[in-house]
């Protein structure tokens, strides 16, 4: 079971979620954290007024009735708590994936080599150390049942290693010396065989502890957008809260020179204040952001900060490696070539048998294709005494012998070599299909039996089932993609045309990766992509959006602002869907916590001015019960909408793959209207319920 499935056990109000959080809404009381929420430090503020207001009403000459006072000074301090809840429930899950991750970390000792200059191996001496010893540079001997102490790089050696406690995935990895699958992460086990491993960091920078320094939310900086979206809504609160002040010295002068009806309230002036700045999204902003991160968490995804999960929002170039993201990596047989006077069920039957024992994808697609084409079925090998001849790099050919029969497959150049030796000819014919095979791009692989030619099997990439579709989802957004590939032109462009993508880069080398991605930035584009060798390196530290595989090298994690645990090239796309998702989430709850003021000016208003300017009355459209239920209602429905909205602010807007102007429209149409038509109804039940249990 993956670890993804494993960390999204935990529901949106667990029990061991909702209580901690409760208990931080308490504590995030303190002046200090309030401030660095300038809209909900304005209803702090407020709540400590009235309820100021309240003693002075309770032990002296008050403004307004104590009760009331006292109803609107819950009703605010509530708002100001429920606001830090939906924060702390969002923090709270991040923290429990943290915690997750810690309880990985175990006290383990190290074979720490006393002469890391000489050639390693099993027969090094070496002194037992704890890993919390170790530095940067120390090299390590890890043998099968060992538990990789830290982070570090293969020097020496080849090993299964049980990946399971990062990833959560159960099938083992092959980690060896060079190449790019040599870096080991500190707390998993080696299984097999054994590893010389150079330490890559120091105490405390392991990329365990990296991670849990990630997924801690409560640590995380604003984004550029929760900045400009915060200085927005701060601007809009700063309106509001000038209007409201001279509406003080207003009410007065007007109660004067009419002579009739009574001045408003500091009280109720507060209570306006504080429904109509945007109380809704400013006490769910910070939640969306740390949900954002928990959800990339929930999908295996390590994302350095909210930077980067934003940045994955607003990207609008995506740059896939070919192999193993939009093909299924491992080549695939497509179609048997017969050679001259063969038909092609005798080349599949010769194929299937040179196939049986090849444990390879290649090898096992060439049985499953002669299955399907002419229902070749597996044979009793053991009946027929076969023996089978594996593959080696030396032959670069395998087969079986059924007594006198020997059957051979693989390269063209090993199997001209071998037919050429049992005094064969090797048909012109078959030559030219292997010159075809080979400019298409695909792998031709030949197939003899007895000496004599049968003909070919032709491996191709296959691109992936549904790809093209997720592409076109992706067009419909506006995002650009783009086929990295080694592959010559012709390969590429036959590949880009069947999956679908809208560019492709062929021949690439990390020069040209780097240079294409500049070019896109300079166009003012926000450009991501995946790697994971030391050659991705330079383009993912140039990347707006760069995905490290686990599986990679050390200098590809460093360079990326995203680490795929699960190592799996497609996540790129499932990054930029949660990206978007968290700003249109954002966009969603900004729209309607905006929409919420209109129903409030019909609310409030009428009733603060109404014994001054009857006329006012007209506007109460709601037929509220009275004054002081109407105040009330909109107070405690501004406070209750926040935590309506605290599922949809940790679980984000539903994806939907749509442009920007039809994302504009739906958003205005739901959120926008349903802003609107909200809190009239809301506002109104309320009032109801108030007046029939006679609280005002």
């Amino acid at each position: 079971m993956s670890s993804n499935n494993a960390r999204s056990k935990l529901t949106l109000f667990d029990s061991k979620l909702f209580g901690p959080a409760i208990v931080a809404s308490f504590q995030k009381l303190t002046p200090r954290t309030q401030l660095r929420n300038p809209v909900m430090f304005v209803v702090y503020v407020g709540s400590i007024l009235t309820t100021l207001l309240f003693f002075q009403a309770l032990f002296g000459k008050g403004e307004a009735n104590p009760g009331f006072i006292l109803s609107i000074s819950v009703w605010l301090w509530f708002t100001v708590l429920f606001a830090n809840f939906a924060e702390a429930l969002a923090e709270g899950r991040s923290k429990a994936q943290a915690e997750s991750l810690r309880a990985l970390k175990q006290t383990v000792s190290a074979k720490k080599l006393l002469n890391a200059t000489a050639k390693n191996g099993l027969d090094s001496k070496w002194s037992p150390v704890s890993a919390s010893e170790l530095r940067k540079g120390d090299v390590v001997l890890i043998v099968a049942g060992d538990v990789v102490p830290v982070d570090g790089e293969v020097i020496e050696g080849v090993a299964s290693v049980d990946e399971s406690a990062i990833t959560g995935e159960s099938a083992p990895v092959i980690r060896e010396s060079g190449g790019d699958f040599s870096a080991v992460t500190g707390g998993t086990r080696v299984l097999s065989d054994w590893l010389v491993v150079r330490v890559s960091v120091n105490p405390g920078e392991a990329f365990l502890d990296r991670m849990i320094a990630m997924v801690e939310g409560a640590k995380r900086q604003k984004t550029p957008n929760e900045i400009a979206l915060t200085i927005l809504l701060v601007a809009l609160t700063i309106v509001f809260l000038l209007v409201t002040v001279t509406l003080l010295p207003f009410s007065l002068f007007s109660v004067a020179a009419a002579k009739f009806g009574t001045p408003i309230t500091i009280t109720v002036l507060i209570a306006l204040l504080v429904c109509l700045i945007p109380t809704t999204i400013g006490g769910l902003l910070s939640a969306i952001g740390v949900a954002g991160m928990s959800r990339m968490m929930q999908a295996n995804v390590i994302a350095t900060s909210g930077r980067a999960v934003e940045a994955a929002g607003d990207v609008d170039v995506l740059l896939l490696d070919k192999t193993g993201t939009i093909t299924l990596g491992n080549r695939q047989a497509s179609t048997f070539i017969p050679a001259p006077g063969i038909s092609e069920q005798q080349l599949a039957d010769v194929a299937q048998l040179a196939s049986l024992a090849d444990e390879t994808p290649e090898g096992r697609s060439i049985v499953v294709l002669a299955k399907q084409r002419f229902n070749i079925r597996e044979r009793n090998m053991g009946a027929l005494h076969a023996i089978f001849v594996p593959f080696t790099a030396q032959t670069r050919m395998s087969g079986v012998d059924i007594g006198d029969r020997l059957i051979r497959k693989g390269s063209s150049e090993a199997l001209k070599k071998y037919v050429g030796s049992l005094g064969q000819p090797f048909p012109a014919e078959v030559a030219r299909s292997v010159d075809d095979v080979a400019r298409r791009g695909s792998t031709p692989l030949v197939v003899v039996d007895n000496g004599v030619v049968m003909g070919i099997v032709e491996l191709k990439d296959i691109v992936k089932g549904g790809i093209k579709e997720r592409f076109a989802e992706l067009r419909q957004m506006g995002i650009k993609t783009v086929m990295i590939t080694g592959d010559n032109r012709l390969t590429a462009a036959a590949i880009a045309a069947e999956a679908g993508v809208d560019d492709f880069l062929a021949e690439a080398t990390p020069e040209d990766k780097l240079k294409l991605i500049r070019s896109y930035q300079s166009e003012g584009r926000m450009v991501a992509m995946t790697g994971d060798g030391t050659n991705d390196a330079p383009a993912l530290a140039q990347a707006d959006v760069a995905v490290a595989m686990n599986s990679g090298t050390q200098a590809a994690k460093e360079a990326g602002n995203m680490v795929d645990l699960d190592s799996n090239p497609t996540k790129l796309l499932e990054i930029v869907e949660i990206g978007k998702q968290m700003l249109m989430t954002r966009g969603a709850l900004s729209t309607f916590s905006i929409a919420n003021d209109i129903a409030k000016y019909f609310a409030i208003i009428p009733a603060a001015f109404v014994t001054t300017y009857p006329q006012l009355a007209a506007l109460n459209i709601m037929h509220l019960a009275s004054p002081s239920s109407a105040i009330m209602s909109a107070v405690i429905f501004n406070a209750l909408i926040i935590v309506a909205l605290i599922p949809l602010a940790l679980k984000g807007v539903k994806y939907r793959a749509v442009g920007a102007a039809a994302l504009l429209r739906r958003n205005l149409l739901i959120y926008g209207l349903g802003g609107i038509i909200a809190p009239f109804i809301g506002i109104k039940l309320i009032d109801m319920l108030l007046a029939a249990l006679n609280l005002v």
